[in-house]
């Protein structure tokens, strides 16, 4: 017991300094969102609090000779790309995860085809996605050639998600639906989807987390149109300023709340299925 304590200690100051790693950036991005506006830069301590920098980047504030953030177009084009991506990703991912369930020829193939989209570099990605549309005189746009790469980048997540998922989902649940005289279509509505259903959400936020903030593949294929991350670094590349700061703070307030209502959808989709087996063991 006693030769075991040192161990603990490490691995106790080993968590702290990475949750002190991983949140630290976050703290003082808070910090500094806070200072007084309308003019100057990143300053600490700070001097003087005050929330101008949130009115500037809700647009609540006077105009400033500090340029406002494209919240309204480029949020809302990122947000849109990041929800079709999820779809098409989620869907893509379940299905094919679902064919995997039976062994067919050439499926190891098929395994490293569809994972190699998450293993390329972004950058080679965009570029050689970029070439390609010059070459066939495509237009590059957020809709268009960016959502491609977002899907071919996002995909394989969703398909390993669901691939674990289906590793452990037992069978004979199906099978006793299917002689049942249950056609395989209805079985998988009702019976299979229910059950893989916490796994579907995963595969959901992590597409959509990963198309809002993808960079370089957005950068080379997403056209004049930018998304947030590539308006950020625009204004980023030529002078730092507090209302990014401010944003930083808003957006990933956005992301605990999405996991806030994933972990409430989880726990109903857990309450539920621990309420289906207990009337199944009552009958």
């Amino acid at each position: 017991m006693h030769q075991l304590r040192p161990l603990r200690y490490g691995l106790a100051i080993y968590t702290a300094l990475f949750i002190a790693f991983l949140y630290g950036p976050f703290i003082v991005m808070g910090i500094l969102s806070f200072q007084k506006g309308p003019d100057g830069g990143p300053q600490f301590p700070i001097i003087e609090w005050s929330t101008f920098w949130y009115k500037h980047v809700l647009g609540f504030a006077p105009p400033s000779r500090v340029a406002p953030l494209p919240i309204g177009e480029a949020l809302t084009r990122s947000l849109s790309l990041a929800f079709a991506t999820m779809v098409v990703s989620t869907v893509l991912g379940t299905l094919t995860a679902q064919a995997f369930r039976t062994r067919f020829k050439g499926s190891g193939f098929v395994f490293y085809l569809v994972v190699l989209g998450m293993m390329v570099p972004g950058v080679l990605l965009g570029l050689g996605m970029a070439l390609v549309a010059d070459q066939f005189g495509i237009d590059r746009n957020w809709w268009s050639t960016a959502f491609v790469l977002h899907v071919v980048y996002t995909y394989p997540f969703a398909f390993l998600v669901m691939l674990a998922i289906f590793n452990r989902f037992d069978k004979s649940i199906e099978e006793a639906s299917w002689a049942l005289g249950v056609p395989p279509g209805k079985t998988f509505r009702k019976v299979t989807f229910p059950m893989i259903f916490p796994g579907v959400l995963s595969a959901m936020l992590f597409a959509l987390t990963l198309s809002y903030d993808e960079f370089p593949r957005t950068l080379f294929t997403g056209g004049s149109d930018v998304t947030m991350p590539i308006a950020i670094y625009g204004t980023f590349a030529v002078e730092i300023h507090p209302n990014l700061f401010a944003f930083g703070v808003l957006t990933t307030l956005f992301s605990f709340a999405l996991l806030a209502v994933y972990g409430i959808l989880m726990g109903i989709t857990v309450r539920r299925s621990r309420k289906a087996t207990g009337i199944q063991e009552d009958i």
